[in-house]
């Protein structure tokens, strides 16, 4: 099967972008899926984070939308706020040469009533999560009867967040004919029985998830609970590193190890699943864009997370399923670059990295570590304690018409006259927008900036703490 873009039959407009966005080929999912989907055939693919699925799904419906009349035609489920947020993106990057095409992510965090509004006004494709579209269709906000592609990401994942009776009452109320997609990490008996009962002669796509990554070494340290905060910071001193996310298995103690790393004067931040949602987007964007170093999630608090170049993974506690610590090191080591995760294992956890090792077919590297000069907090390099850069949040964004192109370039013209390099990575929300500067020109980025205009308006610009 070739394995280029060019191979499918995708519009000039969509072979520029992918090329724009600088995908040279498909991987496994996408090479299987998307000749089927863009038949129209119904599809149940298997596929992990980080395999490519959301391009596998987005680019076909894309390809096969109808921007007029504008009403809902495509519907996609997800799990969690931040990976129908993540869906959101992709759809809007890969759309970006369809002019007119509306994207709207349908999740808490934001008010019923501004979304109500949206539908009322137009969408195309509508992204989000099971309750809240349930919601949106029991006051009579979302009208379905022009959808003719429905998608559920992550169905396996929905169905163990107790999504079922919502999934069904959802599916139930889509027109039929239509095209239905199902992604999913597993095949429980649950799924088989919702594609008998949803799908039309779906096409079966399994692409085998790498138990181990190819480019991930893994490496685990001994050490008892009362000393691994103590290991952590050694750890993150001595692995140079980019970015770091730190995995713990319950809330009290991703708390614990913020508090801790921050009294060290190390970049961290943390999510838990009591963040609203402005928040967790505030936290999501730094450690995104490198204005912080350090993020400490449980494993619910991480689903979905958008993060790419991601270079260190720290199991802070072991993971319960051997399966969960395949999906945490999965996270780093992506698009053919190098990847560390690293475990502390206290003696108590053995039994865990027993079943690891045994299921994933795989032996850990044992090191050590010198407890007696990790008690010293100034000997950690200076690279693996700030970040060299610090956001900013602009007033205004996507529906004031704002692009990345606006902000860099009131940036680095005349006005402010700040250097490319001193930019950092980009992102624009409905409301506001993010930008990560420099540390060294961070405050004379944000007077030029609350000074001047942005495509002739002004807007208040301050740090994000």
């Amino acid at each position: 099967m070739d394995s280029a873009f060019a191979s499918l039959p995708l519009s000039t407009d969509f072979l520029t972008v992918v090329a724009e966005l600088g995908f040279t080929s498909l991987t496994p999912i996408q090479a299987k899926a998307m000749p089927v989907l863009l038949s129209g055939r119904d599809l149940v693919g298997q596929s992990q984070t980080g395999s490519g699925k959301t391009v596998a799904f987005a680019l076909p419906i894309l390809q096969r939308l109808a921007l007029e009349p504008r009403r809902l035609k495509a519907l996609v489920l997800c799990p969690t706020r931040e990976l129908s947020a993540q869906v959101a993106r992709e759809f809007r990057k890969l759309g970006r040469r369809l002019k007119g095409l509306s994207v709207i992510v349908l999740s808490g965090g934001e008010p019923l009533r501004s979304q109500a509004g949206a539908l009322r006004r137009g969408v195309h494709i509508a992204v989000g999560t099971p309750g809240r579209i349930l919601d949106h269709l029991e006051r009579g906000n979302l009208d379905l009867q022009n959808v003719t592609t429905a998608v559920l990401d992550e169905a396996d994942r929905m169905l163990g967040m107790g999504f079922q009776e919502d999934m069904e009452w959802i599916l139930d109320a889509l027109p039929t004919p239509r095209q239905t997609l199902f992604f999913s990490a597993t095949f429980p008996e649950s799924i088989e029985q919702f594609s008998r009962k949803y799908q039309r002669q779906p096409v079966k796509v399994e692409i085998e998830a790498a138990l181990q990554p190819a480019e991930v070494r893994q490496v685990v340290y001994a050490a008892e609970v009362e000393d691994k905060l103590q290991a952590l910071r050694w750890l993150l001193a001595q692995h140079p590193h980019e970015s770091a996310l730190v995995f713990a298995n319950f809330k009290v103690t991703v708390a614990k190890i913020e508090a801790d790393l921050a009294q060290a004067h190390i970049s961290v931040a943390s999510l838990h699943g009591d963040l609203e949602q402005v928040d967790r987007d505030r936290v999501m964007a730094k450690f995104r864009n490198g204005s912080t170093r350090v993020l400490v999630a449980t494993d619910v608090a991480a689903r979905g997370l958008d993060i790419q170049d991601l270079d260190l993974v720290v199991n802070f506690e072991m993971p319960s399923q051997p399966e969960m610590y395949v999906h945490r090191i999965g996270r780093t080591g992506r698009a053919g670059k190098s990847g560390l995760a690293i475990s502390l294992c206290a003696s108590n956890e053995g039994h865990k990295l027993n079943a690891i090792e045994q299921t994933a077919h795989v032996a850990l590297a044992r090191m050590s570590w010198d407890s007696s000069k990790s008690s010293e907090r100034e000997s950690a390099p200076t690279q693996a304690r700030s970040a060299a850069m610090v956001t900013l949040r602009i007033a205004g964004g996507r529906k004031a018409k704002l692009r990345p192109g606006d902000i860099l370039g009131a940036l680095t013209g005349e006005a402010a006259g700040l250097n490319a390099e001193d930019v950092g990575k980009i992102e624009i929300h409905d409301h506001f927008s993010y930008v990560a500067v420099a540390k060294a020109v961070s405050t004379l980025a944000q007077a030029r900036l609350n000074e001047g205009r942005i495509k002739g308006k002004r807007y208040r610009t301050t740090f994000v703490k």
